[in-house]
């Protein structure tokens, strides 16, 4: 399941903003995207990454999604980031 490969990562990079400078740095391994997230703020971010090649994975909820980061609030986006 993808919520578990944010819970187990090690790094991990969270929400639009910390998200696009990850792969924007080449830092980001793969990047999740809430299928319920708002298109205006992920559809940038989905072009960068198909850009940088690297690979997206949806995933059905915001909520879980954040509790998957550890965060109480819905998360629109997250990242696994390279060590």
């Amino acid at each position: 399941m993808s919520y578990d490969k944010v819970k187990q990562a090690k790094n991990i990079s969270v929400g639009t903003k910390k998200v696009t400078k990850t792969v924007e740095q080449d830092r980001a391994v793969e990047v999740f995207v809430s299928k319920d997230a708002d298109p205006r703020l992920t559809i940038k971010l989905v072009a960068l990454c198909n850009q940088k090649g690297v690979p997206i994975t949806y995933v059905d909820s915001m909520k879980m999604l954040g509790k998957a980061c550890g965060i109480e609030v819905g998360a629109a986006v997250a990242a696994v980031v390279n060590e």
